[in-house]
């Protein structure tokens, strides 16, 4: 008789789950960190560093768009991963359908604004350009608009992947969307002349029809065929459930945009866009740590929505003190790839671009505060216990423009950096000492709400 061990037996079945999931996610990021890498110098080649600034400013404004769902994701993350938890799959069938209808009305209004917008906004002026990027841009806008709200819908099934703690099939999605944007990229450069144009219908466009053609195929050939969407599922009723918390999150997610989606369009206005362009090397360079950490994050939100409904406090607290050395490992990798920056640089895109160490130097602590607030984050984000999140976010969103503005003009993009960097820190040490107290069963008041 033969006798096998498996490192995973010794596991508890949730754990066994999170395991499994970052493996997948592994494989996935991989491809995509690539796939990202290699994309940036395809860009730069495919236009110029002032472009690619300007892309980038432009890509981010955009993205604004996608926080405007008044939470309704994050609200269906949590309602989906309770009625799962409690056997009950039609709610969760419910849950979704509805959703899908919520948030396709809401996209619909967001596009009409969106639109409007371009019609009346001269946005080479808003940025500071010349004029003559006014035309382009305008198309580009329309382009972007209509992908990001296309994406906000068809996006809701990567969501349903999370909440259901399969976040690795969910990642390997995305990575497939991050590949297919890479060839779309590839090819622009070999059969057509540098353009902003083809740049955002075809890296947009790319990831929505990956992500909208899984989900078809899912919804009919896999085990989500008991989930698919359908009128006759759509209950009114439960959107209440899913807003009363989605609500909360659109609050956080209003403040993520003037404290930490403002940056690149601070950057351009205040430095240039070729300055932008800097600080997205730098930023993309070291968003390997956020990503690799952001692959052992992801399952624990839903996985700590299930372990609070059944009270298994003694996984959450083991849970997150080993998410908090693996912060303090992050820490040592980031100071090597720091020292290894400039020999980075020098073969991912050559002579293209120069970037400081000085500012490697503050994307870096920019990165690490924001991956030691993401862990807490999506832990209390799993409890929905987030109404002292939402006030901090609100509170520094208040200051954050002139506060960025200040720092630009006093130290460049370094002095930019230090408020959304000091931002996440204070998000940080507020929600440590918020999940000792509901771990330890001492929180009350706003600490519990």
């Amino acid at each position: 008789m033969k006798i096998r061990f498996s490192p995973l037996a010794s596991m508890s079945e949730r754990t066994q789950g999170v395991v499994r999931n970052i493996g997948m996610s592994v494989v996935a990021r991989v491809v995509s960190i690539l796939s990202t890498l290699l994309i940036v110098p395809l860009t730069i080649d495919y236009v110029n560093p002032t472009y690619y600034g300007i892309w980038m400013t432009f890509s981010s404004i955009i993205a604004w768009i996608g926080f405007f769902n008044f939470g309704l994701s994050n609200g269906f993350r949590n309602k989906f991963a309770e009625a799962r938890a409690q056997g009950d799959d039609l709610l969760a069938r419910e849950y979704l359908s509805t959703t899908y209808f919520a948030l396709s009305v809401v996209v619909l209004g967001l596009y009409v604004v969106a639109c409007l917008l371009n019609v009346f906004v001269d946005w080479a002026a808003f940025l500071h350009l010349d004029a003559s990027y006014g035309e382009e841009l305008g198309k580009v806008f329309f382009i972007l608009s209509t992908f990001v709200c296309l994406n906000l819908v068809v996006n809701i099934f990567s969501t349903l992947l999370i909440a259901d703690q399969l976040p690795g099939i969910a990642a390997i999605i995305m990575g497939m969307g991050q590949l297919a944007s890479l060839i779309a990229i590839w090819l622009l450069t070999k059969f057509t002349e540098g353009s902003l144009t083809n740049l955002a219908l075809y890296l947009a466009g790319t990831p929505v029809a990956v992500m909208l053609v899984a989900q078809l195929v899912a919804f009919r050939h896999s085990r989500y065929r008991r989930f698919a969407p359908g009128w006759r599922y759509v209950k009114p009723r439960l959107i209440r459930n899913i807003i009363v918390i989605g609500l909360k999150f659109f609050a956080i997610n209003i403040c993520l945009i003037l404290v930490f989606h403002m940056t690149d369009l601070v950057i351009t206005r205040e430095v240039g866009p070729e300055s932008t362009a800097q600080f997205n090397i730098a930023k993309r360079y070291f968003n390997i740590i956020l990503m690799a950490m952001t692959i052992i994050i992801t399952p624990f939100w839903s996985s700590f929505t299930e372990a609070y409904v059944k009270q298994d406090i003694a996984w959450m607290k083991n849970s997150l003190r080993r998410l908090e050395q693996l912060w303090m490992l992050s820490l040592a990798i980031g100071a090597l790839m720091l020292l290894l920056s400039g020999w980075f640089y020098d073969i991912w895109i050559g002579d293209k671009l120069e970037v400081p160490f000085v500012l490697s130097l503050s994307t870096l602590a920019f990165i690490e505060s924001q991956t030691l607030g993401n862990i807490y984050m999506h832990l209390v984000n799993g409890i929905g216990t987030i109404r002292l999140q939402t006030i901090l976010y609100i509170i520094i969103a208040l200051v954050a423009w002139p506060c960025m503005v200040y720092g630009g003009r006093q130290w460049g993009i370094c002095g930019i950096l230090l408020l959304p960097t000091a931002a996440y820190l204070i998000q940080a040490v507020a929600a440590k000492v918020q999940l000792g107290k509901l771990l330890n069963g001492t929180a009350t008041g706003i600490w519990k709400q």
